[in-house]
């Protein structure tokens, strides 16, 4: 069958961690995974919450750890990747592993951007970062987009009992996370082919597992099936991104809302806007959800999972909507396949701050 023609540029794009270790018990490998990288004087990081893993993580690699730098938080401050980076050449340190969510993966990239240290990533939650070599970090107030091969992991080791401790409602935010991911990324004109079969599995997978995992947050064989689809679904985000993270980053980086809430949020009323002009590229999505509707089966998701399902009822003034369109649209980067405007992000903040259903 004829295909169409395709062109990707180069660099960062589709580009991924050269090696993944996956399986429970997957981190009891991270002294090897250093070695690996010629190392030996990693410095750990982690979020004020993960001390306790920080320190196993550290005890597991003994002599080949100089220290923990436990001060990671949301959306990657650049005073906090600043004073990271002036910690880490203090330290000596010649490899980073970052262990926890996207907060401290995040910092790690903050860190690698000026300061080129080899990365080994242990993800605790579904936010898939750890795959690619974005990262969005917060300036002035406002989360900018940076890419570079120096913030891509060299390994990454996925444990879905590390998953277990995670409370349901971050859970269920960070599994719609990776699904914004698979949908956010399957119609970019950026992404490989390849990339675009990891977004239709990662999509499946991700949407028939939480169910699951909302059923029995304790059932492992349904988190590692989880942290599979999130780790297909960061596979995908390689290709690149469009409006979904573009209003989800300006969310976050400027009014403070947790990050994977705020692509569950949003992510139903972009899903239904893209819907309409990249119909082709989310039909094998939309094939799985019965009537066709994918942006009312995700928030039928959102609705099923407990998690708020408004802009509203998490507290954000109606009156920001207006400047949180405006930097949405200052910010974007012209992947998306649908017209970027005022008026259609602010029907799309609209419609998420009332939580309303997309028909």
């Amino acid at each position: 069958m004829a295909r169409s023609p395709f062109r990707l540029p180069g660099g960062v794009y589709n580009a991924v961690p050269p090696r993944i270790v996956f399986g429970p018990g997957a981190v009891a490998e991270v002294a090897d995974a250093v070695a690996r990288h010629g190392a030996r004087r990693a410095l750990v990081l982690s979020t004020p919450g993960r001390g306790a893993l920080a320190e196993r993580v550290r005890d597991l690699l003994g002599a080949a750890c100089v220290g923990i730098l436990p001060e990671a938080v949301s959306q990657v401050p650049i005073e906090l990747a600043r004073r990271g980076r002036e910690r880490a050449r203090a330290m000596g340190a010649d490899c980073l592993v970052t262990v926890g969510g996207g907060a401290a993966i995040g910092l790690g990239k903050g860190i690698a951007l000026e300061l080129p240290l080899p990365i080994v990533a242990i993800p605790t939650t579904y936010s898939g970062s750890e795959m690619t070599g974005f990262c969005g970090i917060t300036i002035d107030g406002v989360k900018r987009m940076h890419a570079s091969l120096n913030m891509l992991a060299g390994t990454v080791i996925y444990d879905p009992e590390l998953s277990l401790p995670l409370p349901l409602d971050v859970s269920a935010a960070s599994a719609l996370n990776a699904l914004a991911h698979c949908i956010d990324g399957i119609y970019v004109p950026t992404v490989s082919p390849v990339m675009a079969l990891a977004a239709v599995e990662g999509a499946r997978v991700l949407m028939e597992a939480l169910p699951r995992v909302s059923a029995d947050p304790g059932d492992l064989a349904a988190r590692t099936d989880l942290l599979y689809g999130a780790y297909l679904g960061g596979a995908a985000l390689t290709g690149g991104f469009a409006l979904q993270h573009g209003v989800a980053h300006v969310l976050g980086g400027s009014f403070g809302i947790a990050h994977g809430l705020s692509h569950a949020l949003v992510l139903p009323h972009v899903a239904a806007y893209n819907q309409r002009f990249a119909a082709p590229q989310l039909a094998p999505l939309a094939a799985t959800v019965g009537d066709g509707n994918l942006g009312g089966a995700i928030f039928d998701i959102l609705v099923e999972a407990g998690l708020p399902t408004s802009l509203r009822e998490i507290g954000l003034p109606r009156e920001s909507l207006e400047r949180a369109a405006a930097i949405t649209v200052e910010t974007d980067n012209g992947l998306n396949p649908a017209p970027v405007t005022i008026e259609a992000v602010r029907r799309i903040l609209d419609d998420a701050h009332e939580g309303r259903r997309p028909a």
